[in-house]
């Protein structure tokens, strides 16, 4: 391998790594824990239930002067369960994640989640919730390990799809929400901060937009998302910074139930 395949090896490796922290920082569980003093005049509100819909999303990610396209899809089958992937590619190397989960209600249930990191270096992580199990089974480099099971507890992917089911059935944005997230060698807690309604352009247009942001204890680190309630709450921009390093990714073009997403022009 020459000096060359070397450098790119190590930037793809880079871009890569950052992609699971961009796709995924705010994976969590299956139930939002609300805060006691959490806004609820519109919540209280009645109003029909409403499930998660099949979309295709490409999302333009970008670190260190490198940047590469991720494609993340969310199917469902007859049945009802879910299969929500994400897939991109950088020169010798490439990404993918899927997570598999059914719907009970406005909660979800995972099953399965699988990462691969593929070329001349690969990672592989797994997480798997066998039902009738007390326990959940996480692969992390290389080594099986043995995780409490709870009713809350969900995998780096499937966190998003819950984050967008509550709010498609209760629209007031939380102040403080807590969720669980099934992760390598343990299972962490993720709290995200509702920090107020922004509007953003993106290429299919203007959109109004929730703000959330991660809670870390780190505070040389941030993590923020944007999500569009017009789009069925449609994840459309995420940012992270650690270490001085930022990791963006931006929705470019996005389709729901076969519908393209559309913006206003202002």
């Amino acid at each position: 391998m020459t000096v060359t395949d070397i450098t790119i090896l190590r930037q793809a490796k880079a871009l890569l790594g950052c992609l699971l922290v961009a796709a995924g920082f705010l994976m969590g569980s299956a139930q939002a824990q609300e805060a006691e003093n959490a806004p609820t005049q519109h919540g209280a509100l009645e109003h029909e239930h409403r499930t998660l819909t099949p979309y295709d999303a490409v999302y333009k990610t970008s670190t260190s002067g490198l940047s590469i396209k991720l494609r993340r899809s969310l199917s469902l089958d007859d049945n009802g369960d879910c299969r929500l992937t994400s897939e991109g590619k950088l020169l010798v190397a490439g990404i993918s994640e899927v997570s598999v989960f059914t719907l009970e209600g406005d909660l979800i249930q995972p099953r399965s989640y699988v990462y691969q990191l593929s070329g001349p270096v690969s990672r592989r992580r797994e997480v798997h919730f066998d039902e009738g199990s007390s326990i959940i089974r996480s692969l992390y480099k290389k080594e099986w390990y043995e995780l409490p099971k709870t009713g809350d507890t969900l995998d780096r992917m499937s966190q998003q799809e819950q984050l967008r089911l509550s709010l498609l059935n209760d629209p007031t944005p939380k102040e403080d929400m807590l969720f669980h997230v099934a992760d390598g060698r343990r299972v962490k807690e993720y709290r995200l901060v509702y920090k107020g309604e922004e509007r953003l352009e993106t290429p299919m247009g203007w959109i109004d937009t929730l703000h959330f942001e991660r809670d870390h204890d780190d505070p040389e680190r941030t993590s923020g998302v944007w999500i569009a309630p017009e789009w069925d709450y449609l994840m459309v921009r995420t940012v992270h910074i650690d270490d001085g390093k930022t990791t963006e990714a931006d929705l470019i073009s996005a389709s729901i139930a076969g519908t393209a997403v559309a913006g206003s022009s202002s």
